[in-house]
């Protein structure tokens, strides 16, 4: 996989704010991880047969929306949205997939912080909501998710 980017920073708690977008690299789709990922975890004849995928609601190979899923994953670790302690999640409210990725797709990911709140139960993280949402090279929504992660805080200076 080749991709491109901005440099991860460790983000704290602190660092964040409501409101606030973070941008990523790209990550090009190609038909044989479409059809590698399908065959092994969603084998259905859209994601793995290009004949029958053309036969398909689809009209052509798609992605499952678990490689979809996989990819915006991996262009959220590698972006701005870092944290020191990883990318911790925590569940998932909503999973869309509004449209499908193609094989010659190529996937970018914005994240936005919707809500934030100190934890109850680990003093020394954050609850933060943020709405991701995987677009292709057309700018067209694939993916949204909406989840929470937990964040580190940052140390008590001493």
């Amino acid at each position: 996989m080749s991709e491109s980017g901005p440099t991860p920073l460790a983000v704290y708690f602190e660092d964040l704010a409501v409101g606030k977008t973070y941008r990523n690299g790209t990550v090009p789709v190609t038909a044989e991880e479409v059809r590698e990922f399908a065959s092994r975890y969603d084998p259905q004849p859209f994601h793995t047969d290009e004949n029958a995928a053309r036969g398909s609601v689809f009209g052509g190979l798609v992605a499952s929306g678990w490689l979809t899923a996989a990819l915006t994953m991996r262009l959220m670790v590698g972006s701005e949205f870092s944290f020191g302690s990883g990318v911790i999640g925590l569940g998932v409210d909503s999973l869309q997939w509004p449209r499908p990725v193609r094989p010659g797709d190529v996937l970018a990911v914005a994240v936005e912080v919707v809500a934030m709140r100190a934890s109850q139960s680990k003093p020394g993280f954050g609850v933060v909501k943020i709405r991701t949402t995987t677009l292709n090279q057309r700018n067209e929504v694939v993916q949204v998710m909406v989840s929470n992660t937990l964040v580190r805080r940052k140390p008590p200076v001493t």
